[in-house]
């Protein structure tokens, strides 16, 4: 998943990011309130991670204003505060889930992937383009039946085209999507990317499926 991680704490905000990334996902770590209220805007995310005792705008209020705005994206709060009127007051921000610390690491990730599937139940439909057919739910590929062993971003990348069917898919957009708003991505690191997914999706196969439209981005087709 693509996360948004809003935790102030100097501690626990890169121990949560360094797990997170561990497990596969993508993760954008903000340490304030109104920042994460403008990245949001600007980048789509599968889930949010948010801490409520933030500087300047606290959790409740960041949670809030994105309903409001019309962001549906799940929301994980995260809060040292025990009292029960405080989760209340969380989930009717429209808060997702409430999670008091301490937790445990584990914890969260389930709690996140439990929340993204009741947000888009359609995540976890099998997608098919052509030959090719995505399994979300077991992160598997194939292709006319032929299992395809794609790992980290080589499955993102497959998945995200799968998602668009034969449409094609703006360079920006794919970068977006796999790398985190803080990376350091060289430019030539989606040309790496997509020569690494074509030597396991086309090469084996008499013709290619993984197009390039150039100047542009990708298709799947």
């Amino acid at each position: 998943m693509r996360l948004l991680l809003v935790e102030d704490d100097p501690d626990l905000g890169p121990l949560l990011l360094e797990q997170l990334q561990g497990e596969g996902h993508v993760v954008d770590l903000l340490q304030d309130g109104e920042d994460a209220l403008w990245l949001a805007t600007e980048q789509t995310y599968d889930a949010v991670v948010l801490d409520v005792d933030l500087p300047g705008v606290d959790g409740f209020t960041v949670c809030a204003r994105l309903r409001e705005a019309g962001d549906a994206t799940p929301v994980v709060m995260l809060t040292g505060r025990s009292d029960v009127a405080d989760r209340v007051r969380g989930l009717d921000s429209g808060a997702d889930d409430y999670l008091a610390k301490p937790f445990h690491l584990a914890e969260l990730g389930a709690r996140l992937r439990a929340v993204a599937r009741r947000g888009e139940r359609e995540v976890l439909l099998r997608l098919e383009v052509g030959e090719v057919v995505v399994d979300p739910a077991t992160r598997a590929v194939s292709r006319a039946g032929v299992p395809v062993p794609l790992v980290g971003r080589e499955y993102a990348l497959v998945e995200l085209l799968a998602r668009h069917g034969g449409r094609i898919v703006h360079r920006d957009t794919i970068a977006a999507h796999l790398w985190d708003f803080a990376a350091d991505v060289t430019p030539n690191a989606l040309d790496v990317l997509v020569s690494a997914v074509r030597a396991k999706l086309d090469r084996p196969f008499p013709e290619p499926v993984l197009r390039t439209v150039r100047g542009v981005g990708y298709r799947l087709g």
